[in-house]
């Protein structure tokens, strides 16, 4: 199989594949489906925003400013009244298929179109920008589902929408300054991201006994 391939399309549906895989309680492959491709579809809105708000690779940072708002509102009008979202591992099962569906387009885009060298690109974007998109869906559904489903605390829908922001604008930041520090605020990402996975999943294995 072509490298450029593997590289640009199984890294983000391999991590969705494993996210829909953890839940306990799986959701309907058709909502999953259709929530991937209406992340893929935010790349529409938010290619238009970053043409405006960012004129040159220096304003990368304020990505994080029009993209993950646009993940949040798809979250927050598309998923919350759906009847199979009802317990919290749900909101990150649907935070990183909106995430990873707006990764696997954007990173066609940035492979085929773009790149000078797709390959190269394909396998550093496999290793970057991925799990950035994956680990701020991750984030994002977990305090977006405990503000569902704990009381509806308004501090972590604050949360939901702030983390992600400042992860991803500080990532992009570096990513143009200083690729050393882009990747300590992604390993920082990936092992805040887990823990807040990790405790969901364990929470449905106590629920469950």
């Amino acid at each position: 199989m072509d490298l450029t391939l593997l590289a640009t399309f199984a890294p983000p549906l391999l991590i969705v594949a494993y996210i829909i895989k953890s839940d306990r309680y799986p959701e309907p492959i058709d909502l999953c489906i259709k929530t991937f491709i209406l992340g893929c579809l935010l790349c529409i809105p938010a290619a238009l925003l970053n043409e405006i708000f960012i004129p040159n690779r220096d304003s990368a940072y304020l990505a994080g400013f029009t993209e993950e708002p646009l993940k949040f509102a798809a979250i927050y009008f598309f998923i919350k009244s759906k009847a199979h979202f009802d317990e919290p591992m749900d909101a990150i099962v649907y935070g990183t298929l909106v995430s990873l569906g707006f990764a696997t387009l954007e990173n066609y885009e940035y492979v085929y179109q773009w790149a000078e060298h797709p390959e190269a690109v394909a396998i550093a974007r496999a290793i970057s920008a991925i799990p950035l998109h994956a680990c701020c869906g991750i984030v994002m559904g977990y305090y977006f589902g405990m503000y569902i489903f704990n009381g509806k605390d308004h501090f972590n829908l604050f949360k939901s929408i702030t983390i992600p922001v400042a992860f991803h604008a500080t990532y992009n930041y570096f990513a143009v300054s200083n690729f050393y520090i882009m990747y300590i605020v992604l390993i920082i990402l990936i092992i805040f991201a887990n823990k807040l996975h990790k405790k969901l999943k364990n929470a449905q294995i106590s629920n469950a006994v």
